[in-house]
């Protein structure tokens, strides 16, 4: 009877425990929910204000610009009145001065045809003479109708119908933007992102990524990158520290952009990668992400390294150069186990490098195989990743056994691949440059 009662207990214990994960499943479906309902409701009410404030500055816009033309065409027609009227005023002016003249002349007449006959000639003499002065034969000109301005107004109907068309195509709602985040890669001191088209029918042109601090409210979106290419890295970010990343595209032959992305929140827990200072011969950036190979050093100089072993495998490394001095066979780019003083170039054992002419250097011994030459504008890329050969403990790596690493370096449209065999299990390594001349400036990334 008690296994049968042991029994029974444990099928409880079991079927409790289902059921507190069922319900956590379903707890956690619920906060899904919420969080789609609140998107909804939320990106509802901002594309609701976002198309109140739109349409009312454009009211107030086309508003103003009516405004603005009505009064520019008044102002037209006032001139043309004004000017055509003065003519007219002064003829009148003319005219009128005519008849008072004419008035005085018929009564002065009159009084002359009344008087005695002793004044009837004086009287007379003076009126005829009067008469002719005036020149009662000359008439001043009043122009036709067809000669003086008859002002009216064209109004071309066909604006309100352009408008019309104009104002139904003004604007769109979307349910979904046409891009998308589709990975957020953490990065030595940044983020890699990659973003896809999610509508096939939206033809891209050119897209659009920014980023901000999350949580800080005073924080704004800023730009990180704007071009044809689907993935960017965003460097000289905090480490533990998270950021929201937003995309949007801008189609061919348009020049809005498309609505923003789903904010996607990211973090990196890798430190930046960082030169170490107080290398004679070179001058670093005050991110100390940038080496500038000068000419203070009176001979060779050591190799540049890393100020802590930042590069794990499985990530890439990126050396961009940005300017170029003369070559020599000496230089070199690359990574290695652990750090050497005195060394001049990383053409040694325990590291693998390349050289500015594109001669690639495992544990010193140099490769048939060749990449192009380093100029400005190269992008060297290191890849590697673990490859056992002898078995090694799964609770510490460093009790040693022979390791692997395949190792891919690329440069310009080039690679190549090779298997470098490490006496140790090793997880992260230190990076290092190093030039014979001057002139030389590399980022690390």
């Amino acid at each position: 009877m008690s296994v049968e009662v042991d029994l029974l207990l444990q099928e409880a214990k079991e079927s409790i425990e289902a059921a507190q994960n069922y319900r956590s499943e379903l707890q956690q479906r619920l906060q899904g929910l919420n969080q789609a309902r609140k998107q909804i409701r939320g990106s509802s009410g901002q594309a609701r204000e976002a198309l109140k404030r739109h349409f009312t500055e454009l009211q107030a816009a086309a508003g103003r610009l009516l405004s603005e033309r009505l009064a520019g065409l008044l102002a037209e027609v006032d001139a043309i009145e004004a000017d055509s009227i003065k003519p007219l005023d002064d003829c009148q002016s003319l005219i009128e001065h005519g008849v008072g003249q004419a008035d005085e002349l018929l009564r002065e007449g009159e009084v002359a045809l009344r008087c005695g006959l002793g004044e009837k000639e004086d009287k007379l003499g003076s009126f005829t003479k009067k008469a002719m002065h005036i020149q009662l034969d000359s008439l001043p000109e009043v122009p036709a109708l067809v000669d003086v301005p008859c002002v009216s107004a064209q109004l071309d109907d066909s604006v309100l119908s352009l408008l019309r068309d104009r104002v139904s195509r003004h604007g769109a709602v979307s349910s979904h933007p046409p891009v998308q985040i589709e990975e957020l890669q953490e990065r030595p001191g940044g983020i890699l992102v990659r973003w896809c088209k999610v509508d096939e029918d939206f033809a891209a042109a050119d897209y659009r990524l920014q980023y901000r601090r999350s949580g800080s409210g005073g924080s704004q979106y800023e730009d990180a990158y704007i071009g044809r290419d689907c993935e960017f890295l965003v460097l000289h970010l905090d480490p533990h520290t998270d950021h929201l990343f937003r995309v949007s595209a801008r189609g061919e032959g348009r020049t809005e952009w498309s609505p923003w992305s789903v904010p996607q929140t990211g973090y990196t827990t890798l430190a930046p990668h960082e030169w170490r200072s107080g290398t004679e011969g070179y001058i670093l950036s005050s991110r100390k992400n940038i080496a500038l190979r000068n000419d203070s050093a009176q001979s060779r100089c050591a190799v540049l390294y890393s100020n802590a072993p930042t590069y794990f495998c499985g990530q890439t490394l990126t050396f961009k150069i940005s300017a170029a001095g003369q070559f020599d066979q000496l230089d070199s780019l690359g990574v290695c186990i652990d750090t050497q003083s005195g060394d001049e170039s990383l053409q040694r054992d325990q590291a693998v490098c390349i050289s500015t002419n594109g001669a690639v250097f495992v544990n010193g011994k140099e490769m048939t195989n060749q990449l192009p030459a380093i100029t400005v504008g190269s992008a060297v890329t290191f890849d590697m990743e673990v490859v056992n050969l002898l078995p090694v403990s799964n609770n510490n790596l460093s009790e040693g056994g022979h390791f692997k690493l395949r190792v891919t370096i690329g440069s310009g449209n080039r690679e190549v691949v090779f298997d470098w065999l490490v006496d140790q299990a090793v997880d992260c390594l230190f990076f290092g440059c190093s030039f014979v001349h001057s002139g030389w400036k590399v980022l690390v990334f």
